[in-house]
């Protein structure tokens, strides 16, 4: 099984925080080498575990604020 690598190029927000410490973030994060994504998704303290999330680029984030700004209309 071929190890996969990622970077947390930059830490934007919690979102929110469970009783277990594990904390839901919106981060930018490089998978693989690749070019960085937005990513939400929950992390262990110190960022040694990790959950399943959503990885997206600014058009799609975008995209999703705007979906997310029009719940309120």
């Amino acid at each position: 099984m071929a190890e996969f690598k990622f970077e947390i190029v930059k830490e934007l927000g919690v979102i929110s925080e469970g009783k277990s410490g594990w904390k839901r973030e919106l981060n930018l994060v490089s998978w693989n080498g690749a070019a960085p994504k937005y990513d939400v998704r929950d992390w262990a303290p110190g960022h040694e575990k990790m959950g399943k999330g959503i990885s997206m680029t600014r058009d799609e984030l975008d995209a999703l604020g705007k979906l997310i700004a029009a719940l309120d209309e």
